[in-house]
């Protein structure tokens, strides 16, 4: 074998050995997947993690039966997350919009469709009609920008959770 070839095969393998201990030397939590999410770098931690579409009881349109309808968005990550400007809508185009609104690590929140005293735990959407179909429909969140981050879905063919 001629020494520049070896000198070659040698030089490839260094790259290479290289190129992988570069790669494992990442931190484990370096996720490269699906960026989607707050504008912190916490990425995919708020999610829709319930809907209540078909409040309990009579549907009689009264605030207290309203407020039984909500969705509840979840901050899965350690970070507290800035709402400001994030929506969620219908599939009929009805939104809401979060307006100062910083959701804490490990949290949760519950958007109501009626009127409320809004707080850490519960946000009011001041509808006097029920926004969500017990049949099927579907509740998208969307970051300030507009980004899909989470949708949730029931009830007719073709509707499922999707992520």
């Amino acid at each position: 074998m001629s020494a520049s070839l070896t000198a070659r095969r040698l030089t490839a393998a260094a790259l290479a050995a290289g190129a992988l201990a570069a790669v494992t030397a990442l931190p484990a939590s370096a996720d490269h997947g699906d960026r989607r999410g707050d504008r912190h770098g916490d990425r995919n931690q708020v999610v829709i993690s319930a809907v209540q579409y078909d409040p309990p009881g009579r549907d009689d349109r009264s605030n207290r039966s309203l407020n039984r309808e909500w969705v509840e968005i979840t901050n899965t990550g350690r970070r507290s997350v800035d709402l400001d400007g994030w929506t969620l809508s219908d599939r009929d185009g009805r939104t809401y919009e979060f307006d100062r609104f910083r959701l804490d690590g490990r949290s949760s929140v519950r958007v109501h469709t009626g009127t409320g005293r809004d707080s850490r735990t519960d946000v009011f959407q001041d509808r006097r009609r029920y926004v969500w179909d017990d049949r099927f429909d579907t509740v998208i969140l969307s970051n300030e920008r507009g980004r899909e981050i989470d949708s949730e879905s029931w009830g007719g063919r073709g509707y499922h959770h999707r992520r």
